[in-house]
């Protein structure tokens, strides 16, 4: 149980889970559990450094949602040990990304506005605040509007970015950022 669960976490890095999604899910493969069970193995695991959980925040709202986390896990290469899909390279970015924002000592969540997501919000240190979204790339229009659309959707003056794995940027949407991947590590 403990191995399916962790392969199902690792392999679903980026996406919001639930203890009961999970459980549904297990039982639907013939394993017999229970949302408790899960979110107790779900945080052994993160005690164990495993895993990481990150929360939702309602940005307009400002306040933290109690349901619907995402897991991030230690390092990015355990994807590979399980065989993960193929299809997850906008995943995996999206790990590297949040891992980078911890090792910068970020305390880091995820934000909905409204019905869009932010993949990151990230805070240190008094009100060193920023809105991070992160894709595989921006180079067509209706991918570049999905990815920006939530950024605008954010009323206030902090900091709002774009990481993807484009070598070419326009560096500038409206006041948004847009940083190729690798110069962002490099950065800082």
């Amino acid at each position: 149980m403990l191995r399916n669960l962790a392969e199902y976490l690792i392999e679903n890095i980026g996406n919001t889970v639930s203890a009961k999604s999970v459980s549904d899910y297990l039982n639907s493969g013939g394993r017999k559990t229970n949302a408790h069970t899960i979110e107790n193995y779900m945080l052994m695991m993160e005690r164990a450094l495993l895993l990481y959980r990150i929360r939702r925040y309602d940005i307009s709202g400002k306040l933290r949602l109690k349901t619907l986390g995402k897991y991030y896990v230690v390092d990015p290469g355990f994807r590979g040990l399980i065989g993960g899909r193929p299809d997850g390279a906008g995943r995996v970015l999206e790990n590297i990304v949040y891992l980078e924002l911890i090792r910068r000592g970020y305390d880091v969540n995820i934000g909905r506005i409204g019905p869009y997501e932010v993949d990151f919000i990230a805070k240190r240190w008094g009100d060193d605040l920023m809105y991070i979204r992160v894709t595989e790339t921006m180079s067509e229009e209706s991918v570049a509007e999905r990815e920006l659309r939530p950024l605008l959707e954010i009323k206030d003056n902090h900091p709002k970015l774009v990481i993807s794995m484009d070598s070419e940027v326009i560096e500038d949407y409206f006041g948004i950022k847009v940083r190729n991947v690798i110069e962002w590590l490099l950065s800082e």
